[in-house]
C-alpha cells in the first residue's frame, strides 16, 4: 500500500508539473485555471452530475482494459468497442420503438450493447491469435471501421426523416432512456453497472483461476504453455471481457446521456481509459479514483474558455500533457522494475 501511494503521489506530481507548465506557456494564471477547473467540475450538483456521466463509461472501459493488460494485450481497439456497443444498443432500441414494453426493450439493449462490444473485441482477438496481426494495429483499424459504420448509419439507413447531419439519429422516446434521479440527474442503473463491474473485475482477477491464468500467461506465455495453458484461448477470454464492458459503456452513452447515436458517441473515453489504467498502476481499486480525476478535468476544463477567455483548444492541450505525463510515469515504472530484476540484491 505504501509503495502504491508513493507511486500515485509521484504520478500526480508529474501531472501537476506538466499541466502547470502548459498553463504558463499559454500565459494563463495556473491558480485561477485550477480554481475554475475545480468549480467547473464540482461547483454544483448539476456539474457533479456531468462528472459522473463521464466517470461511468470511463470506469467501465478501465475495468475491461484490466483484463487485457493482465495478459499483456494492448487493447487500443476499445474505442471501437464502445462505438459498436452504441450501434448494437441503437439497433435494439429501434426494434422496440413501437413496442408497448419499454423496460423490456431497454433491458434487451444492455445485452445487445455488451454483445456488440464483445463481438468487436473478439474480431481483434481472432486477428491477433489466428492471423498474427498485432493487437494494436488490429484495434486501430477496427476503430476506423467502427467510426465509418456509425457515419454510414447516421447519414444512411438511420438518418432522421428528411435530415441527415452530424447531430445524429432521431431522439428516442423517454421510455427508452435510463431513469435518473430528479435532483442530481444521476442514473442509479448506470452507477449500479459500475459498482458491479468493479467488484466483478476484482473478484475475477484476484480470486479465480481465470485471473491467475491471465497473469501467468502475461508474465511468460511460453512457460504458461508448458504448464498446459492455452494463451490464445485466454487472450480471447480477456478480449471478451474488455469488449463486453466497453459495449456496456457505449450502451450508457446512448440510453443515459445522448439518447441517440452520434458520430462522437464514444467521446474518446476508450483512449482515456488506457491512461486511467496506466496511472492507477493496473490496480482495480485505484482505477475508479483516477477515472474520477480525469472526469473532473474533462468536465471542468470546459470553463477555461468561458471564465479566462483562453483558447478553447487549451483544454485539449492540457489533456495531451496528461498523456505525456502518463507515458513518462509508465516508462519510469518499467525502468524501475527492470532495474530491480537485473539487480536483485539492491
Amino acid at each position: 500500500m505504501i509503495k502504491f501511494l508513493r507511486d500515485l503521489a509521484f504520478a500526480l506530481t508529474i501531472v501537476f508539473v506538466f499541466t502547470t507548465l502548459v498553463l504558463l506557456l499559454a500565459k494563463a494564471p495556473p491558480l485561477s485555471a485550477y480554481y475554475h477547473i475545480f468549480m467547473g467540475a464540482l461547483g454544483s450538483w448539476s456539474k457533479f452530475s456531468h462528472v459522473i456521466k463521464a466517470w461511468t463509461p470511463l470506469t467501465l472501459c478501465a475495468c475491461g482494459l484490466l483484463f487485457t493488460f493482465r495478459i499483456g494485450l494492448w487493447n487500443i481497439g476499445i474505442e471501437g468497442q464502445v462505438m459498436m456497443g452504441a450501434v448494437f444498443t441503437t439497433a435494439a432500441l429501434r426494434l422496440g420503438l413501437h413496442d408497448d414494453m419499454p423496460p423490456l426493450i431497454l433491458g434487451f439493449s444492455f445485452v445487445a450493447g455488451a454483445a456488440g462490444g464483445a463481438l468487436w473485441a473478439l474480431l481483434a482477438g481472432y486477428l491477433k491469435t489466428r492471423g498474427g496481426v498485432n493487437e494494436i494495429f488490429a484495434g486501430l483499424g477496427l476503430n476506423f471501421v467502427a467510426q465509418g459504420i456509425i457515419l454510414w448509419l447516421i447519414f444512411g439507413p438511420w438518418k432522421r426523416p428528411g435530415i441527415a447531419s452530424m447531430s445524429g439519429t432521431e431522439l428516442f422516446p423517454q421510455g427508452l432512456w435510463l431513469t435518473h434521479t430528479s435532483t442530481l440527474k444521476l442514473s442509479p442503473m448506470g452507477l449500479s453497472f459500475v459498482l458491479l463491474a468493479v467488484i466483478l473485475t476484482a473478484l475475477l482477477l484476484r480470486y479465480t483461476r481465470i485471473g491467475l491464468n491471465l497473469k501467468a500467461i502475461g508474465n511468460n506465455s511460453a512457460a504458461a504453455y508448458l504448464f498446459g495453458l492455452k494463451p490464445d484461448r485466454y487472450m480471447l477470454i480477456a478480449m471478451l471481457f474488455a469488449g463486453g464492458f466497453a459495449g456496456l459503456a457505449g450502451n450508457i452513452q446512448v440510453t443515459g446521456v445522448y439518447h441517440r447515436l452520434l458520430p462522437a458517441i464514444s467521446s474518446n473515453y476508450g483512449y482515456l481509459a488506457l491512461l486511467v489504467v496506466m496511472l492507477s498502476n493496473y490496480n482495480i481499486w485505484a482505477a475508479p479514483a483516477v477515472a474520477f480525476f480525469f472526469a473532473c478535468l474533462n468536465t471542468g476544463s470546459i470553463q477555461l474558455p468561458m471564465m479566462l477567455q483562453l483558447d478553447s483548444s487549451l483544454s485539449g492541450v492540457i489533456q495531451g500533457s496528461l498523456v505525456l505525463a502518463a507515458l513518462a510515469v509508465h516508462a519510469w515504472r518499467l525502468r524501475t522494475k527492470e532495474r530491480k530484476e537485473t539487480s536483485p540484491h539492491e
